[in-house]
């Protein structure tokens, strides 16, 4: 069925996962999205970790939905062929480092000077301007320097910690990819094209925020500082696992007091309203820990469910895809890739009533697309052979 972004086209010359990811949400959601990549290993993510049939699961995770077209940039013909293709399309993405694009001859002026009404997206590190604009970095660089670390921190030692997830450049995709859709439903209302400059650091501060920067958002001077909700997020032992609860409300809070059998707690006054409890979480913590260390996890999240108090069990990575919710949702698709076989993954989370997003077609090989798209310039079979041959296209 159609999905909401049938009949636009997006040329993608994103690589690794910001760029990429971004693209393939919204070819789930329908655009023809076409990935142009360079002659020879391509994008680099096909060989990064967990792979079959010479594609990684992260690739194959961040580029489903789409067609691959190798073209050699640094021969005219193929900057030529590329201007081509982004006269009639919609959205034009790129993530090379501030200046490349400019020494390609492929910078927004002139893509949107062939397609004024093209939707020009520039993804970088750092931004375009300042000390850092031209250097490059990866997820965990822009972590540390968006403050991610700090708030991670350790609550007992302060310990700094990364985010072991790619969780910038995730940011970053989805941020990319409602700011896509929003250019285009301006450019309906009249706006016309236009440039969508975004740095991984902008995106990831921004995510960062409402939650971890409480402390430093008022500027007045009388300002008392609390700790942030994430002081929170801990893990509590079971007798045969670990649960997550995460009672906020007074209600809540007198919920999780009478699942651990502690019901004195209630008027205790270090615990009479969130300000007080938060102030004394660890002594909260510390009060009913023996409680709950001695429930299996059954037990506790029964108890917990029966007051409704916000709670669920800590599961392995083997146990996610099996869980009882997980399975009634149908969060996870199975689907066989011509080279990597049998994948289970995640169908696109937004569920649209009359205009379905779903997985299209599967993660591509590289230049598996190419003659087919180049064909729709009028290119014959002999002419992508000379091309091939003189290595301007793979």
């Amino acid at each position: 069925m159609a999905g909401p972004l049938e009949g636009y086209r997006i040329i993608d010359l994103t690589a690794f996962i910001a760029g990429p990811l971004a693209s393939m949400i919204l070819g789930d959601q329908g655009a023809q999205v076409i990935k142009i990549e360079p002659p020879g290993a391509g994008d680099v993510m096909r060989y990064m970790g967990t792979g079959r049939g010479g594609l990684s699961a992260l690739f194959a995770s961040c580029n489903r939905s789409k067609r691959s077209v190798v073209l050699n940039l640094r021969e005219a013909r193929g900057r030529e062929l590329l201007e081509q293709l982004t006269q009639d399309a919609d959205v034009f993405m790129q993530n090379f480092r501030p200046g490349v694009v400019e020494r390609l001859g492929i910078e927004e002026a002139r893509m949107r000077e062939l397609n004024p009404r093209l939707i020009y997206v520039s993804i970088s590190a750092f931004g375009h301007e300042g000390p850092y604009a031209k250097r490059p970095a990866f997820d965990h660089i822009i972590q540390a320097m968006a403050g991610i670390p700090a708030v991670q921190a350790d609550p007992e030692t302060g310990k700094l910690c990364f985010v072991r997830q790619a969780m910038c450049d995730k940011v970053t995709a989805y941020t990319a990819a409602q700011s896509i859709t929003a250019a285009l439903l301006a450019r309906e209302r009249g706006a016309g094209g236009q440039h969508l400059r975004l740095a991984m650091l902008d995106a990831a501060i921004a995510f960062m925020w409402p939650d971890g920067m409480t402390n430093h958002m008022i500027l007045e001077d009388d300002v008392p500082e609390h700790p942030s909700l994430t002081v929170a997020y801990r893990m509590n032992a079971t007798a045969d696992g670990h649960v997550a609860v995460a009672p906020i409300t007074d209600p809540q809070v007198h919920g999780l007091f009478r699942a651990a059998g502690r019901e004195d707690l209630i008027d205790d006054p270090r615990f009479a309203t969130v300000q007080a409890r938060f102030s004394n979480l660890r002594a909260l913590i510390e009060e009913v820990r023996p409680s709950l260390e001695g429930l299996s996890n059954d037990e506790l999240l029964e108890r917990l469910s029966a007051e409704d108090v916000p709670c669920g069990p800590v599961l392995s990575l083997d146990e996610v895809p099996t869980h009882p919710q997980v399975q009634a949702n149908e969060t996870l698709v199975e689907t066989q890739h011509p080279q990597m076989g049998r994948l289970r993954q995640p169908r696109p989370p937004v569920r649209f009533e009359a205009t379905p997003a779903e997985i299209r077609r599967p993660a591509p090989a590289l230049g598996a697309h190419t003659d087919e798209v180049l064909q729709t310039l009028g290119l014959s079979s002999t002419e992508l052979a000379d091309l091939r041959a003189k290595g301007v296209v793979g």
